[in-house]
């Protein structure tokens, strides 16, 4: 019999598929070397070629500002030896825009020694000086030299910020300084060729391919084929300065959120880069290894399809049968066996398997033994959420007072058995931990929980200790002749009332103290004085219309608490009916006689107190005066004869 090691072995043809996976790796890796290459080749030829082109460029712009230089000073000369052969000309702008225009320029402007314009082609910036604007200023060396010819380069004018090119000279009479302007049309349009986003222009073969030139210092986007992005920041584009530096050999960045290959170098004071979209880049990658690709994955298909099979039919389908075989034991069918061979492994796994089930078996039947030794009714119950059945004891349907039928319906269903037991832990016991009332029983509850999955309970029936507890506290707190509440009771009671001041509504705190008690033993003994207790005992329990608690704190003291009045009037009124009982109500002592009933008794509101202790002692004072008002009133009588 094969191990289930060899099975998978002979069908998993690894190596094959590791060397396939190499192989596709290595191809993929060399072609994009390869195109990485030729990327940096054609950057290094276009880079050539901008360089080439930029300097003939520049050449040439030198050569055209020198000769527009001569032209412009040429014709500031010439402007003031027309002035000066016919200085009326001063005199008329319209004279002077004449000269202008046959001299081919656009201004003339005649300032005085002091350097202010007085003539012109322009009046309205007669009086302005060269104090008026950084652009006239430049000018302002002719006051201390009338030897100097200047010429200015191109330049925004002071008044509409104009691109003009000026040049001044004094007049041979030295009385004047003569400034001719032109605009420089030509400089411009050959200075635009110069421009790098220019130049990028006819570099751009493709959508694919960028250029960018980045100010070196700064990161700032002097030029780029996609004018958006002239004027930006490298890292408005997704670029980081730190980079362009080490970009020489290419590297790859996230370019206007795509993914490009990208080359720079340094020229001068700014990087030239080229940068091409990786879908671009790597589309003669993707085209070449499609056929390896292809023939790769029909080899790897085909020994998954082998493999595959043969795992189906040694370990899956061996698998589904172990399952299903612990399902059955899961639902409670521990007579179930496991029997699965194929190879060792398996073997192995239903012999482990058969022999936890047995050993499941006697641990129950060694625990039911054990719980039935004892005097009390003891079960225990375990399952898991996830299964449909339920383990438990032999006491557990007594324990839970349902027959076995109906634990039948519950142990097969875990979400019914733990709604029934949620029904019981409905009704706790006051003061008793995990004890539960159920019907005329009371249960103990106890579970614990593994990763909230498996469930071990253990129930106890405390039925008899519980009532034994309940009536040791019941007698522990009431009067053992009148069976009203003793000190302790009323102590209880009270403190738990008061906890919640504003439920009690209106109510009072009265004290009474039987006055006839010692004639009573006196005549009739002490048996006689206790039959009058119970009498006074039992008057004093049916007061109030409302809420009350009435309790005896010794000898003849009893103390009675009225609360849950709607209103003061109805409080009173009860109150009212304790003055009635004082006289009037006798108590039968026996068959043959029968005594009155009487009574001093003091009350106070609580009116928002919540020291009813305090309350008590103020109820007592009221009740001693209520005794000394009652020592004139008529003295003991006889009993009645019946």
């Amino acid at each position: 019999m094969l191990s289930l090691k060899r099975l998978i072995s002979r069908y998993m043809h690894k190596t094959a598929c590791i060397l396939i996976v190499c192989i596709f790796v290595l191809l993929v890796y060399v072609q994009i070397v390869t195109e990485q290459k030729q990327a940096l080749a054609d950057a290094d030829r276009t880079f050539l070629q901008i360089a080439s082109v930029l300097g003939e460029n520049q050449q040439e712009l030198a050569e055209i500002q020198e000769r527009y230089r001569q032209t412009c000073l040429y014709n500031a000369k010439v402007v003031s030896r027309i002035i000066e052969g016919s200085p009326e000309v001063l005199e008329s702008v319209e004279e002077l825009k004449k000269i202008a225009e046959e001299a081919e320029i656009d201004e003339i402007h005649i300032f005085d020694e002091t350097g202010r314009i007085f003539a012109g082609t322009h009046p309205e910036y007669l009086d302005y000086t060269f104090d008026s604007g950084e652009q006239m200023s430049f000018f302002k060396p002719l006051l201390e030299d009338k030897t100097l010819e200047l010429v200015q380069g191109i330049v925004p004018n002071t008044a509409e910020a104009k691109l003009m090119q000026y040049s001044a000279v004094w007049s041979d009479s030295g009385k004047y300084i003569v400034q001719v302007g032109r605009e420089p049309v030509n400089v411009m349009e050959v200075t635009k060729k110069n421009e790098l986003s220019y130049i990028f222009s006819l570099f751009r073969v493709t959508p694919a391919y960028d250029y960018y030139a980045i100010d070196a210092g700064s990161g700032t986007i002097m030029g780029a084929t996609a004018l958006e992005a002239v004027g930006a920041d490298i890292e408005d584009i997704g670029l980081e300065k730190g980079v362009l530096q080490e970009g020489r050999n290419g590297f790859y960045g996230r370019v206007y959120g795509k993914i490009s290959f990208c080359v720079f170098r340094r020229t001068g004071t700014n990087y030239i880069g080229q940068v091409i979209d990786i879908s671009y880049f790597y589309k003669k990658v993707l085209s070449t290894s499609l056929l390896a690709l292809l023939s790769l994955i029909t080899i790897v298909l085909f020994l998954a399809n082998v493999v595959t099979r043969h795992i189906n039919q040694h370990v899956v389908m061996k698998i589904g049968e172990v399952n299903e075989k612990l399902e059955s034991i899961a639902e409670g069918n521990l007579d179930e066996t496991v029997d699965v061979r194929g190879s060792v492994e398996f073997s192995q796994l239903s012999d482990y398997i058969n022999s936890m089930v047995k050993s499941l078996i006697y641990d129950n039947k060694k625990m039911s033994y054990v719980l039935s030794r004892t005097n009390i009714y003891i079960g225990t119950y375990e399952y898991d959420r996830h299964l449909k059945k339920i383990c438990y004891t032999e006491y557990i349907p007594k324990i839970l007072s349902v027959g076995y039928e109906r634990m039948e319906e519950l142990a097969s269903s875990p979400e019914e058995f733990t709604a029934f037991l949620e029904g019981i832990k409905e009704h706790p016991v006051e003061n008793e931990q995990g004890v539960y009332k159920h019907g005329d029983q009371y249960v103990r509850l106890e579970e614990m929980k593994s990763d909230g999955e498996i469930v071990f309970g253990v129930a106890v029936d405390v039925t008899v200790e519980t009532q034994r507890r309940i009536e040791i506290e019941k007698e522990r707190d009431l009067d053992v002749l009148t069976h009203l509440y003793n000190r302790r009771g009323l102590d209880l009671s009270l403190a738990q009332l008061f906890s919640s001041p504003e439920s009690l509504g209106y109510s009072a705190v009265v004290m009474i103290d039987a006055d006839g008690l010692k004639e009573v033993n006196d005549t009739y003994g002490h048996e006689k004085g206790d039959i009058y207790l119970k009498g006074i005992g039992q008057a004093i329990a049916q007061m109030g219309t409302k809420d009350s608690v009435a309790a005896r704190q010794g000898g003849d003291e009893f103390v009675l608490f009225l609360y849950g009045y709607d209103s003061q009037e109805e409080l009173m009124y009860d109150i009212r009916s304790l003055e009635d009982m004082q006289s009037g109500r006798f108590i039968t002592l026996d068959k043959e006689s029968s005594v009155p009933l009487r009574f001093s008794f003091g009350y106070c509101q609580v009116d928002g107190e919540t020291d009813y202790e305090a309350l008590l002692r103020e109820a007592d004072e009221k009740m001693y005066k209520n005794k000394q008002a009652r020592k004139g009133a008529t003295p003991y009588t006889q009993p009645r004869s019946r």
